[in-house]
């Protein structure tokens, strides 16, 4: 059923906080992987792979049988137990962007009886550069096949916002970007004091951060906090920082590190700042890419990481990560491919709380 207000106290939990499992949106040769398919499908593959041996993995493709039999020709049977698979058709596979946005109720003997609400925000390509209408109903389709459990689902179609563009604490503090939030084609006329009641409205959030440097070159979401900012536990910030002066960004990115040194958290602490490097400058058909360590996904037991074939930098990145997740097995893939399309392993997946598959 779909709500338009919430009736209890709902949060948006941090990403690290326990997973039923990972949203992918399957490539197929309708979208613009189609010149190197094969590679980037053996890049999901390898990610179903890793996902699936911690949590479920749903995913949504146009070509059930087809996705069905690749699955199952690379996984376990017990692994495929933890497939869900849903016939949808899709533009793209940048799930992080399209998928649905989960709060959890946290009131206490409440008696709801759906302890999730889905946010179905409007996906407009990242402000109508691309083509995004059959994105923008996967959510909807995924509900009404029956994919979630326990969940009602919030339509705010009227309003635009993409997953990447936001990180949550899990306690109350919501990081975004203003490069994003205030780019043409999303929601004009809202200024930046508009945006931020709404945020807090949507999330019943306290606190906003609002970041305003760091844009990387090549990248079409006009700034995703998750390209250059990623929350960790124990207030932590895993940030990419530039310190070559010869690269073309070393100044936003040095302007984006002294904003996060005065940034303070929701009681009044300086964050744990942790720095991921730069990759050296890759590029496609002469156009840089957006390459970046901080496009992560966190999984129940680790988390999945992009590399570059830039051995110390991979390295580097993944002693970072490490630092802020102890806990868990860090795991690289190659990303090479995946940022081709001009994003990494975070913009192609969505996580769901435990309870929702």
């Amino acid at each position: 059923m779909y709500h338009s207000t919430l009736p209890f106290e709902f949060v948006l939990p941090a990403e690290w906080e326990r997973q039923s499992g990972i949203m992918l949106t399957w490539p197929h040769a309708e979208t613009d992987w189609k010149p190197y398919l094969r590679q980037i499908t053996d890049t999901y593959l390898e990610l179903a792979d890793i996902i699936t041996r911690y949590e479920h993995l749903l995913v949504a493709t146009p070509i059930l049988e087809s996705t069905r039999s690749m699955l199952a020709k690379r996984l376990s049977a017990d692994q495929m137990n933890r497939v869900h698979l849903f016939e949808i058709d899709s533009n793209d596979t940048w799930a992080r962007d399209h998928g649905p946005i989960t709060l959890v109720c946290k009131s206490q003997n409440s008696g709801y009886m759906m302890p999730f609400t889905l946010l179905d925000f409007k996906f407009n390509g990242w402000g109508e550069k691309f083509r995004w209408e059959k994105d923008n109903a996967i959510t909807q389709n995924l509900y009404y096949q029956g994919a979630f459990q326990n969940c009602a689902v919030n339509n705010h179609q009227g309003f635009v916002l993409e997953g990447g563009s936001i990180e949550s604490d899990g306690k109350g503090t919501i990081f975004t970007t203003s490069q994003c939030l205030l780019a043409p084609h999303r929601n004009q006329p809202f200024n930046r004091e508009q945006l931020e009641k709404l945020l807090k409205n949507f999330f019943q959030a306290q606190h906003i951060v609002w970041l305003d440097h760091g844009n990387l070159i090549g990248d079409d979401t006009d700034g995703h906090i998750d390209t250059i900012v990623r929350v960790a536990p124990h207030d932590t910030l895993l940030y990419v920082g530039c310190d070559d002066p010869e690269d073309e960004q070393y100044e936003d990115f040095q302007a984006l590190e002294a904003q996060l040194k005065k940034l303070f958290t929701f009681e009044g602490y300086p964050y744990r700042l942790l720095k991921l490097p730069m990759p050296d400058a890759i590029y496609d058909d002469g156009d840089r890419l957006p390459a970046t360590y901080a496009n992560f996904l966190i999984l129940n037991g680790a988390v999945i990481y992009p590399t570059y074939n830039q051995p110390e930098k991979d390295e580097e990145a993944k002693k970072q990560i490490q630092l802020a997740f102890p806990d868990r097995e860090i795991i690289g893939v190659d990303s090479l491919t995946i940022v081709r399309q001009h994003g990494s392993i975070h913009c192609l997946t969505m996580q769901l709380p435990e309870g929702v598959i």
